[in-house]
């Protein structure tokens, strides 16, 4: 199997398996991981764009979040798959690696991508989770897990751990907060910090007119 044969049973793969996916994390979010790591490959040369393709498509193979906390549950399906179609093992080790280190784990706990190729995906995937389409993500994964929408009693949380971070459960506005307006300053590269500053910017604004809604202000 050549790597474009390789590519493309990798995306059917995903496809098949997360196409009536409903909390955020379905075949479109993969999809559009996947594009947006072409494009920022584009842009770093001495990326290896094999391994970029193929994590980016099977990043949330089997998310932890959807797996009991497990974080191997991802590195381990997407080994099987890769196996599966004879990718050679100094691929597969790279791709399980960038899948054991791409989530956000807490305020408090810093990102640690060592590989360009990981980086690449890391800032896809964070960008995926802010701006217009990040604030939809973000709560149809809140309704999905019967998550408040807001509760003004609730305090966002600045997680120091992953653990603590894995058992927060509290509103999706908190998730605001606790995740999303930081992923800004955690981008590795040049054109995912570009794109993070306009998302972001969307979504302090989306923010201040959601309280004016809330307060009842006009």
């Amino acid at each position: 199997m050549t790597k474009q044969e390789a590519i493309a049973a990798t995306a059917e793969y995903v496809k098949q398996k997360f196409s009536n996916e409903a909390s955020g994390h379905d075949w479109w979010h993969m999809y559009r991981v996947w594009q947006l790591s072409k494009t920022i490959a584009a842009s770093e040369h001495d990326a290896d764009s094999y391994v970029v393709e193929l994590g980016a498509l099977l990043h949330d193979i089997a998310d932890w979040k959807f797996h009991d906390g497990n974080e191997e549950a991802g590195p381990k399906a997407a080994r099987a798959w890769l196996e599966s179609i004879q990718v050679d093992e100094p691929v597969i080790s790279h791709v399980e690696e960038i899948i054991r280190t791409v989530s956000f784990k807490g305020a408090g706990v810093p990102s640690n991508m060592q590989t360009v190729e990981g980086k690449i995906i890391h800032d896809a995937d964070k960008l995926d989770a802010i701006g217009a389409i990040g604030i939809a993500r973000t709560f149809a994964y809140g309704g999905a897990n019967g998550r408040e929408i807001y509760n003004p009693e609730s305090i966002p949380q600045q997680h120091t751990s992953f653990d603590t971070y894995k058992n927060s459960n509290g509103p999706t506005i908190d998730h605001f907060y606790e995740k999303l307006l930081l992923l800004k300053d955690r981008m590795y590269t040049d054109v995912a910090k570009h794109l993070a500053e306009q998302r972001h910017n969307y979504m302090k604004a989306y923010l201040d007119e959601f309280y004016a809604e809330w307060d009842g202000r006009v």
